[in-house]
């Protein structure tokens, strides 16, 4: 409803609410604030004709309202106040407070009330506190430091969101959509640690120096190098909540965590012969006529498509994550060499900086370019920017769910017989450790595995050449003879 005789007027809270005066009502400042959930308005005369004073009761009341109190006991309550920091703060008391005196300060960056109880009914004692308070939080203000901060759920969210973001943009900001999976899996651990609705203002330094042992109390297996990894995470976490103003810190000090050289990086491939059985097993188990018998179409196609995935996977050593982003364009040639009465496949292949873990491109050629040949022909969806191994009855844009690559790897796994896959972490990308430590047995310059392979030379030196000496001694050992019936028994 309109006020016909207002002679001036002022809006509070950035509009939440309005004070005005009337010549009708002798300029005694009125508070009217509208409620959209009841449609109504709420509406009190402040009892004053200073505009300070009449602001200050509107803020109050405003934030009253907000807590289901009434607005019309308010004012009531207030028995007497005063200024401090030339207005920017106000000590008041009530009958309910005892007395008690409570400071008040709005923080217009946060749009919410500081409220404290001075815990004196001392007049000059609680001015000397409000004055001390009151300038620690504005130096706070100025710093950029948030005063209430937010929750680590609240915090990890934001980040989270942030680090999308990064993804969408690609080559520019360098963090794949596998990264932010990591990402989200590590900050778990976080929370479960200090508590999700922990507010970030209550952290220190040191809040999370302990975090290793608690780790191992959760799950007494992970690594010390998985512990790093973590946080590391943490801290990226911390700068930038520190850039944001919600820590005074920008990392967090962890107790020392020494890790042996021989630990960093160590994975686990397969053996020879394991790999061969998976090879073999993979004939029938894709056939039609055998393994694959009475399967549907789309069962069958699917997996020929993991098939030839992994003798891709396999011959290439690209990451999952470069292999399952390549397009059919990123395939730009299949080259036949003769040598020594035999015919070798090359693919020529680009690996996009966008789709690549280090986000550098990279134009390679490796072995296994018959597969490629092998799945294009199948394909229903074969154009520039399809996926190579796009899912069956797609349109081409997509891969296949990760649930479906982690039943299928199990399902592989079972079917050679290596039930302790989990323990020794056989996954996807055991399939690229698999090809470098056979290219160094077959002799690759580390040079140019590392090229190929997009990572580095100490890398490949450190986690990769220890398996060609296993290896190298396992096949010394190999052995065959004749049997009578003029076939080869190998042992």
């Amino acid at each position: 409803m309109k006020i016909s005789r207002i002679s001036e007027k002022h809006s509070v809270l950035d509009g939440r609410a309005e004070i005005y005066r009337t010549s009708t009502a002798g300029d005694v400042w009125q508070f009217r604030l509208y409620d959209a959930a009841t449609k109504a308005h709420h509406r009190k005369s402040l009892k004053t004709r200073d505009l300070k004073a009449a602001l200050e009761a509107a803020e109050v009341m405003v934030r009253d309202l907000a807590d289901g109190k009434s607005a019309v006991k308010t004012q009531k309550r207030i028995m007497s106040q005063h200024k401090v920091l030339d207005g920017l703060a106000t000590i008041l008391r009530t009958k309910a407070s005892g007395d008690v005196w409570q400071l008040q300060m709005y923080i217009q960056e946060e749009q919410r009330y500081y409220r404290k109880s001075l815990k004196t009914r001392d007049l000059d004692s609680a001015l000397e506190m409000a004055r001390e308070i009151g300038a620690e939080l504005i130096g706070k203000r100025r710093a950029g430091i948030k005063i209430f901060g937010m929750s680590l759920r609240q915090l990890a969210d934001e980040w989270v969101e942030y680090k999308r973001s990064e993804v969408a943009l690609g080559i520019m900001a360098g963090i794949t959509p596998e990264r932010l999976i990591t990402i989200r899996s590590q900050l778990k651990h976080l929370l479960e640690y200090k508590g999700a609705e922990t507010k970030c203002s209550e952290l220190g330094r040191d809040s999370l120096f302990e975090y290793r042992m608690w780790r191992r109390t959760q799950k007494s297996n992970v690594s010390d190098v998985t512990i790093r990894n973590e946080q590391a995470t943490i801290n990226a976490l911390a700068k930038y909540a520190y850039r944001k103003g919600l820590l005074h810190f920008d990392r967090f000090n962890f107790k020392v965590l020494k890790i042996k050289q021989g630990m960093v990086g160590k994975r686990d491939t397969f053996k020879w012969d394991e790999y061969q059985s998976l090879y073999d097993f993979m004939r029938d188990w894709a056939d039609a006529k055998k393994g694959a018998a009475g399967q549907s179409e789309q069962e069958i196609a699917e997996r020929l498509l993991i098939r030839d995935y992994v003798l891709i996977s396999a011959n290439s050593g690209l990451r999952v994550g470069e292999l399952r982003q390549l397009t059919w364009g990123d395939v730009t040639r299949i080259e036949q060499i003769k040598k020594g009465g035999r015919t070798s496949y090359l693919a020529h292949l680009t690996v996009r900086a966008e789709t690549s873990k280090v986000r550098n491109e990279r134009k390679i050629i490796v072995r296994g370019g018959e597969y490629f040949e092998r799945l294009k022909e199948r394909q229903t969806h074969a154009s520039k920017n399809d996926l190579v191994f796009t899912r069956i009855g797609g349109d081409g844009s997509e891969t296949l769910d990760h649930r479906v690559w982690k039943r299928r790897w199990y399902e592989l796994m079972a079917g050679i017989g290596i039930e302790d896959h989990v323990q020794r972490k056989l996954t996807w990308y055991s399939l690229r450790h698999w090809m470098i430590t056979q290219r160094i047995a077959a002799g690759v310059n580390v040079v140019d595995l590392a090229k190929i392979t997009g990572t580095s030379i100490s890398h490949i030196e450190q986690t990769y050449l220890k398996y060609s000496q296993e290896m190298a001694r396992e096949a010394a050992l190999k052995s065959f003879r004749f049997t009578e019936d003029g076939g080869i028994e190998r042992y």
